[in-house]
C-alpha cells in the first residue's frame, strides 16, 4: 500500500485498529485470479508475534488457497469520511480522510481441538459482556459438531504490516480545526469517529 511519510501509523496503532476493526477482508490467489471473502477475525498477540483466526463456508473456493506457507493478505478499514474544500483557508480540491490496515501473512487450515479453541474465543469475545451470552459451554455440543463440519477454519500468523491514517495532518490548524468542526456537525457515525480521532491528534487545538 502506498503511504506518503506522514501518513504512516505506527505499529502499536495499527494493531489496535485491527482490533478495534476485526471484519476484515481476506484476499488470497487462486493461480492467477484474486479470491475474497468478507469475515471477522479474532486478533490476538503471543510472544511477541501477532495471529488472526477465523472461519470461512466449507463451500467457500477460497478454502483451497489457505495451503502452508502461502502468503494471504488481510484489509482492515476503519473510520473514513469526504473532505470538502470547502473548509479550507486558501483554494484546492477535496479528499477523502480514513484509517486502513494491509496486514500480510501465511495462512494454515486448523481442525479439531484446536478450531473449537478458535470459536471459543470469539464468542468469549463478541458474548462474554452481554446479558445471557452465549458462550461454547451453553450450546449443545451436538449442533456445534454439526456446524463446524460445514466450516474451514484458519490461522494466520502475520508478519507485515503495512498501515495508513490520512487524516488531515499535512493540514495548517486553521484548516484542521475547520475539518473537524464540520464533521462534527454530521448526523453519519463515519464522520463523527473521523474526527474524534482527529480531535484527539491535537487536543491543544480544542482547549
Amino acid at each position: 500500500m502506498y503511504i506518503p511519510k506522514y501518513y504512516r501509523m505506527d505499529h502499536n496503532e495499527a494493531v489496535q485498529m485491527m482490533k478495534s476493526n476485526p471484519f476484515a477482508l481476506l484476499v488470497t490467489v487462486d493461480g492467477e485470479r484474486p479470491l475474497a471473502t468478507h469475515l471477522p477475525l479474532d486478533i490476538r498477540e503471543e510472544e511477541g508475534k501477532i495471529f488472526a483466526t477465523g472461519h470461512i463456508a466449507y463451500g467457500n473456493r477460497q478454502k483451497k488457497t489457505l495451503d502452508p506457507n502461502r502468503e494471504v493478505l488481510l484489509i482492515f478499514q476503519g473510520p473514513h469520511a469526504y473532505i470538502s474544500s470547502s473548509w479550507y483557508e486558501v483554494e484546492e480540491v477535496p479528499t477523502w480522510d480514513y484509517l486502513a490496515v494491509h496486514a500480510y501473512g501465511t495462512a494454515r487450515v486448523i481442525s479439531g481441538d484446536e478450531l473449537r479453541s478458535a470459536l471459543d474465543s470469539m464468542l468469549q469475545h463478541y458474548e462474554s459482556h452481554r446479558e445471557n451470552g452465549r458462550l461454547w459451554d451453553t450450546f449443545d455440543p451436538e449442533l456445534l459438531e454439526s456446524e463446524m463440519k460445514g466450516i474451514v477454519g484458519f490461522e494466520i500468523e502475520i508478519t507485515d504490516i503495512q498501515a495508513a491514517a490520512k487524516m488531515s495532518q499535512n493540514r495548517s490548524d486553521t484548516d484542521y480545526k475547520s475539518i473537524v468542526t464540520e464533521l462534527e456537525k454530521s448526523n453519519e457515525q463515519g464522520e463523527i469517529q473521523v474526527a474524534r480521532w482527529m480531535r484527539e491528534k491535537r487536543k491543544e487545538l480544542f482547549k
